[in-house]
């Protein structure tokens, strides 16, 4: 049976920095780490544009890494939090994929 307080996320990581520099796969890995180290672990998808509009109506056309993550809502806010300071993010985006888990282990 699936853990209760968990449930399965999406968040959205940055590929370029706000000055339009790629960020090094070395430096997405040191993200990966501390999100597994929050987690138990991520599935990282690949690259999907994406385009929106800050409070002050400026437009952002960005390249983003759908990761995805099942963990505790207290759990995606640490991941949240952490992914703005890391990323130098005026925004992360989140949300929730499902909240019905399945997992099934081999005896």
């Amino acid at each position: 049976m699936a853990n209760k307080n968990k449930l399965l996320w999406e968040i959205l990581v940055p590929k370029f920095s706000n000055k339009k520099r790629k960020f090094s796969v070395k430096f997405h890995k040191e993200w990966d780490k501390m999100v597994e180290k929050i987690s138990g672990g991520l599935t990282i998808l690949r690259t999907a544009k994406g385009r929106w509009i800050n409070p002050d109506r400026k437009l952002f056309a960005e390249v983003m890494i759908p990761v995805r993550i099942y963990c505790s809502e207290n759990e995606i806010e640490k991941i949240m939090k952490f992914t703005l300071n890391y990323y130098n993010q005026e925004e992360v985006f989140c949300y929730l994929i499902s909240n019905k888990i399945k997992k099934m282990r081999r005896k």
